[in-house]
């Protein structure tokens, strides 16, 4: 929306380096108890479950001594990401002084702040800049004291924007801890690879690759495989990977995702053990599979629906806007949303706060209605399948 409206945003993904391995038991316990409100039985349960554990290793018949544990969270477990969480909650108060937007998921953490995209006035006033700069300096000196350390060398820095506005910035790095950080054409975050432009053409080409890898490995097995264990296989390496974080391809251009539906294609295929000519929609539609764009839509519609009627976080929920009226009208009950102005199909067009009304207005009225998760689930499904093969 930020380039939507006129001037690109500095996204910037930190890099913590052994983060799990490093936090400390005496501050988390502290954190614990002073800031979270952990008392009694509860706070003795967390010290029992993080003090007095031991390690050794072993390699064949040889074992060394055994050490005392006395850092990091247990790993492989639920609590180890939510401790380290809790571990890390400082650290947003830090950010939020700066008025720099941020997110964190466990280790993982990304800043972003709006910049001018004039290069005159990124001279005159290089307040977001140095600002960033700042925040920077003062997340190290904050890890460095709760022993995490920001790998300054893997923190990557891209600029987001149209074409124009990346071109007319003058921003070409940013600079702190004396480690000099330029910006990359290209970032993985959480697993997507983000552009510049927010095209994701890089992240479909990876994941059209990377299914294709599995799926010619599962049509190798497939003559010696039941079908439900065929299904489990394709369901496991390949649909996961279509859904996963597929929200963010809404709005994206039809041949981007036609590439996606090609590899949803093959999968079907390989599964019913079909030509590769075969006409495709009747197999889908036997399988109950939504074609690709379908399932966009019902990633962002469920999104919408825990905004409006559920649990959804607030930096979500405060996205969406309820469509009022100065006067009594039959649609005032209706539960629709109100989206905003935007000038760019290829942007403002795709953020969620403007795709996500525009698909729950679309929505019959009996599914924008309060209801459980589960009921709206299945009811979105049964109206998304018959829109796509009842035709």
């Amino acid at each position: 929306m930020t380039a939507d409206a006129g001037s690109p945003s500095l996204l910037i993904l930190l890099d913590l380096s052994a983060a799990f391995d490093t936090v400390d038991h005496c501050i988390l316990l502290n954190r614990l108890h002073h800031t979270i409100g952990l008392t009694d039985t509860a706070l003795d349960w967390f010290h029992s479950y993080l003090t007095d554990r031991t390690e050794y290793v072993s390699i064949g018949g040889a074992r060394s001594g055994t050490h005392t544990v006395t850092c990091g969270v247990p790993q492989g477990s639920v609590l180890g990401p939510t401790l380290f969480t809790l571990y890390m909650l400082p650290l947003g108060q830090i950010i939020s002084r700066f008025g720099v937007s941020f997110h964190c998921y466990a280790d993982d953490t990304q800043l972003y702040i709006k910049m001018d995209s004039s290069p005159s006035a990124t001279l005159l006033s290089p307040s977001p800049f140095s600002t960033i700069t700042t925040c920077l300096e003062e997340i190290k000196v904050w890890m460095k004291h709760n022993f995490l350390q920001l790998n300054s060398s893997k923190t990557e820095v891209i600029l987001v924007g149209t074409p124009h506005q990346i071109q007319s910035s003058s921003i070409t790095s940013i600079t702190f801890s004396g480690q000099v950080t330029p910006l990359s054409t290209s970032v993985t975050n959480l697993g997507v690879i983000f552009d510049p432009h927010l095209t994701f053409e890089a992240h479909i080409k990876r994941l059209c690759k990377n299914s294709f890898h599995h799926l010619r490995n599962i049509a190798k097995l497939r003559p010696s495989l039941s079908f439900p264990d065929a299904e489990k296989l394709i369901h496991a390496f390949v649909s996961s990977r279509l859904d996963y974080c597929n929200a963010l391809l809404i709005g994206t251009p039809s041949k981007s995702i036609q590439r996606l539906q090609y590899v949803q294609n093959s999968a079907a295929r390989i599964l019913m053990r079909v030509r590769k000519y075969e006409h495709i929609t009747p197999i889908l539609h036997s399988l109950h599979w939504l074609p690709i764009s379908a399932r966009i839509d019902y990633k962002v519609s469920l999104l919408t629906h825990q905004c409006v009627h559920g649990n959804a976080p607030s930096y979500l929920k405060e996205l969406l806007t309820p469509q009022t009226s100065s006067r009594p009208l039959r649609s005032t009950n209706s539960h629709r949303l109100q989206p905003p102005r935007t000038k760019f199909r290829t942007l403002g067009d795709r953020a969620f706060c403007s795709a996500a009304p525009r698909l729950w207005n679309s929505l019959p009225e009996y599914l924008r209605a309060p209801q459980t998760v589960e009921c709206f689930k299945k009811g979105l499904k049964t109206f998304l399948f018959s829109r796509a093969y009842d035709h």
